[in-house]
């Protein structure tokens, strides 16, 4: 059992009247069981604090389950100890009075000598150790000498202690120090378990100065000395046992005043908040919550296929350029992927994008595709030929059982899980190519001179907000030295505009040496070379705008540079929210990934985020990014529902038809992918 302040803590026993369906708070490690939550609260934050001491190894600033842990790798270290040396170790650590670095010396000079007869050593010949065996013992009046017997040579000879050196025990001090503090109940004087002293016929009362100082009261050892008795009166007793209690129940723990009825109102105000969202109950000030809104979950696509849809969907978003891909919105991919009728150009353009990120990487594919000799452009005829090569090479048999499908031209009819398979194992391998890496590095470094753009703007701002503070004070100190200082600037007017003059032409031309060096160089500079003339290029387009441009412009391309799409956080169950700024929706993800909904009026977002409970560590976290990203969410929300209520008046706009006619597909808004056009296409 771990120590609290070096000394045995007791554990909480089992309630009473504990029934078996009562709902109960238990700590896992110590199978401790609670009816109270704060009780349990508390005690496992008690648990969590560094001041547990591991009783084999004596490591102190640990937290109880770690000291537990110390105290099993100690127990399995103990078991290397052979049996035959348990029983002196044992003999030697009762009733000692020397300290645990004393002992475990001790024990360990006893063990490796003094050497018997019969014993094989090291023994010192011509500079160097030989093995010999002892053969008889020479005991002298100063020292003890060991006629040993050579065993390679069997020659005899006699050899002082110190020319002998016995072999290493089978085991260290370091395991030697915890199989005696795990065997120990005490120390000065160390005393056994019982267990272990029945085991191995060991000594139960002290011997020798140690009987007059302790002695064995029912299996305890006790001091024997007498106490002095007090001269002081009852009353001066009282009082100060009186003044003694107040002291103790003010330094008591936690733990403690629970035992002793402390009011549950100062329990529930020392909890501190934020903790683990599940450890969270209800109380009265969460009614004020608001109830959290059910996300909508009407996709198109299978359940298990949301969140591959997603991935691919911002990979082509986002990596529209270096594909020459123009964009389309999350919904015309969904309908285009479950559309059966025929395959929709949307799909074609996305897959011959991708194939052909892929064979200008010039890696395995491009190898497999200059074998087969295909035509060196992906068109609408020919992308199935390449789509099917890619299959053979890397996806797996429950992917190319499928080629023959696609062969035959019906890509329309496979399942959308499969369509989707094949989309995902593009996307990772594009994503391997060193093209999309060149270009993640360009974003990083885009990025960097962006945010040090920003920096830089937010440190002006604080400069001038110094100044004019500075001004204030000084206007408002004296108006005298101010004037004073104006006349001194009148005399000086022409000589600074002078000077101006000369520094504005002395910067022009550092410009211009800058510019032609950076353009001489480009090829052969640093990376900090390159931030540099990144930064000042940043620096060059914000020259003309006002501070509110400036902001909303670094803003705007620090966004267009988009590496990855983090989550914005978690809720209480593990939930995760992504937010796509493409598409202008709050995606949430079970905890297992089985589960996908969202969120896409600003009510539900208002909702989402009131419901939050800032007492756990999640939702705190996700409640500020919500909070941080507000109006971004805002307006992508905004976008979406403008475009969703100018294709309703499109269509109401339009003129009447008999319900027998049909209508064609460009004027149908679910068919709306089928107009698609990469406008960004090589020709």
């Amino acid at each position: 059992m771990p120590l609290y302040k070096r000394k045995p803590f007791d554990l909480v026993g089992k309630p009473e009247d504990l029934k078996p369906q009562e709902l109960v708070f238990q700590i896992r490690f110590t199978k401790e069981i609670f009816r109270s939550y704060n009780e349990y609260l508390k005690r496992i934050n008690f648990y969590r604090k560094r001041v547990w001491t591991c009783k084999a190894t004596g490591k102190g600033n640990l937290t109880y389950e770690e000291a537990l842990d110390s105290e099993e790798k100690a127990s399995i270290r103990i078991q290397s100890i052979p049996i035959e040396y348990i029983a002196p170790v044992l003999r030697d650590v009762q009733f000692s009075m020397l300290n645990l670095k004393d002992l475990v010396n001790s024990i360990a000079a006893k063990l490796e000598g003094p050497f018997s007869e019969g014993a094989e050593l090291y023994g010192r010949k011509d500079g160097r150790l030989h093995l010999c065996k002892v053969v008889k013992v020479v005991e002298g009046t100063h020292k003890t000498q060991y006629e040993v017997e050579w065993l390679r040579s069997s020659e005899k000879t006699l050899l002082n202690g110190d020319e002998l050196t016995g072999k290493s025990l089978p085991f260290s001090k370091r395991v030697l120090k915890a199989f005696i503090k795990d065997s120990t109940c005490r120390s000065l004087p160390w005393v056994l378990h019982e267990n272990l002293v029945k085991k191995h016929g060991i000594k139960t009362s002290p011997s020798g100065e140690l009987n007059l100082k302790f002695s064995m009261q029912n299996g305890l050892l006790v001091c024997s000395r007498k106490r002095k008795k007090s001269e002081e009166t009852p009353s001066d007793k009282e009082i100060k046992v009186y003044h003694r209690r107040n002291q103790l129940s003010s330094q008591l723990p936690w733990y403690s005043k629970i035992a002793n009825g402390a009011n549950e109102n100062q329990e529930d105000h020392s909890i501190k908040y934020p903790i683990e969202d599940l450890l969270v109950q209800p109380s009265e000030e969460d009614r004020l919550l608001m109830e959290r809104p059910n996300p909508c979950s009407d996709f198109n696509v299978p359940m298990g296929c949301v969140g591959d849809l997603l991935m691919v969907w911002d990979f082509c978003a986002s990596f529209g350029r270096l594909l020459n891909l123009s964009p389309f919105s999350l919904e015309d991919f969904e309908n285009s992927l479950c559309y059966r009728d025929s395959t929709p150009l949307l799909v074609v353009e996305s897959y011959s994008a991708l194939l052909h990120l892929v064979v200008k990487d010039n890696g395995k594919f491009s190898i497999v595709v200059e074998n087969k000799k295909r035509k060196p452009k992906i068109t609408q005829i020919t992308w199935t030929e390449y789509l099917c090569d890619f299959m053979e090479t890397f996806c797996t048999e429950d992917l190319s059982m499928h080629i023959s499908t696609i062969k035959r031209g019906h890509y329309g009819l496979l399942e959308i899980s499969v369509k989707l398979a094949i989309f995902r194992e593009l996307v990772a391998h594009a994503l391997e190519t060193d093209i999309v890496k060149e270009k993640l590095d360009e974003y990083i470094e885009e990025r960097q001179a962006l945010a040090a753009a920003r920096r830089d703007e937010a440190l002006d701002e604080g400069r001038k907000r110094r100044e004019e503070k500075e001004r204030r004070k000084s206007e408002a100190n004296g108006k005298e030295v101010i004037q004073e200082k104006s006349s001194g600037k009148g005399n000086n007017s022409s000589g600074n505009s002078d000077n101006e003059q000369g520094d504005s032409k002395k910067n022009s031309k550092k410009r211009k040496v800058e510019a032609n060096t950076s353009i001489e160089d480009v090829n052969h500079a640093s990376k900090r070379d390159i931030h540099k003339l990144m930064k000042n290029e940043v620096k060059e387009s914000l020259e003309m705008k006002s501070v509110e441009e400036r902001k909303e412009f670094l803003e705007q391309e620090i966004e267009k540079r988009v590496i990855r799409n983090n989550p914005l956080g978690k809720d209480r169950n593990y939930c995760r929210y992504l937010f796509f700024r493409r598409d202008g929706r709050i995606f949430v993800e079970s905890s297992n990934s089985t589960q996908w909904g969202y969120y896409r009026t600003k009510e539900e977002l208002d909702a989402l985020i009131g419901s939050l409970n800032t007492k756990g560590e999640r939702e705190r976290a996700l409640k500020k990014q919500l909070q941080k990203f507000y109006n971004r969410i805002c307006l992508g929300i905004e976008k979406r529902s403008e475009k969703m209520q100018t294709t309703v008046e499109m269509e109401e706009s339009l003129v009447r038809r008999s319900t027998r006619v049909r209508a064609p597909p460009n004027e149908n808004r679910t068919l709306s992918f089928l107009k698609y056009a990469n406008k960004w296409k090589d020709l």
